[in-house]
């Protein structure tokens, strides 16, 4: 409906869902924490200082933005969020979760698939003052964030 997608465009979301990695130090299969069959979680390239390990969800379905997400996919990856937030506070040892998520260029947007960002939370971790000091991580670094959240996620959840 609201598409900002170049006609060309090859989405790195579904590149993941498909089993494949992006050029590194992008996302690839060592990130995916969960997969429902509906919906993809996986470790996030793109790290706050205070909040290392968010994830991000995506659904299976290529959809760009909220405006196309049907209610059921939109359940998936809700409940998908849920189980990471879940798994943040037994693997983190988080104090909250926040989840956000951006449409379209004015809203933030910035990958041409709906995902929907779920960050750990601790106390007086400014992470939205501190949106500036957003920075990409290697998937070295990525690794033990997503080996411990899947380990809690294939027993627990």
């Amino acid at each position: 409906m609201f598409s900002h997608a170049p006609a060309d465009y090859l989405c790195p979301f579904c590149i993941v869902v498909s089993g494949r990695d992006n050029p590194a130090p992008y996302v690839g299969q060592a990130d995916v924490v969960l997969r429902t069959g509906q919906a993809t979680a996986f470790v996030s390239s793109s790290w706050w200082p205070s909040n290392p390990g968010h994830v991000l969800v995506v659904p299976d379905a290529h959809v760009e933005n909220m405006y196309d997400l049907t209610p059921e996919l939109g359940a998936q990856v809700l409940d998908a969020a849920r189980r990471i937030a879940l798994a943040f506070k037994a693997v983190y040892r988080c104090a909250g979760v926040s989840t956000r998520q951006h449409n379209e260029p004015a809203g933030g947007q910035e990958v041409w698939h709906y995902h929907l960002h779920v960050f750990p939370r601790y106390e007086a971790d400014q992470l939205y003052a501190r949106d500036g000091e957003r920075r990409t991580v290697s998937r070295d670094e990525r690794a033990g964030y997503a080996e411990r959240l899947r380990r809690f996620l294939h027993h627990c959840g």
